[in-house]
């Protein structure tokens, strides 16, 4: 059985990609290219579940992403 996850991906200061998984919170990672960066997020999610097994883990239902200027 999988399970989907919502991932935010942000460029650093220091040009790295970063990636964040919003129902796992401090599950992120980072990589210099996209396809590493997915890579790996894919490991972290794992290595989080794995470790968290017996934890409740935020059932929240993602609604979507909004960028402010203010």
């Amino acid at each position: 059985m999988t399970n989907k996850y919502n991932v935010i991906i942000e460029e650093g200061e220091d040009g790295y990609i970063i990636s964040d998984v919003v129902e796992l919170p401090g599950c992120h990672t980072q990589a210099k290219t996209y396809d590493e960066l997915i890579k790996r997020t894919k490991e972290a999610i794992s290595l989080y579940l794995s470790v968290k097994k017996d934890s409740k883990l935020n059932k929240s239902k993602f609604l979507g992403l909004q960028q402010l200027e203010v």
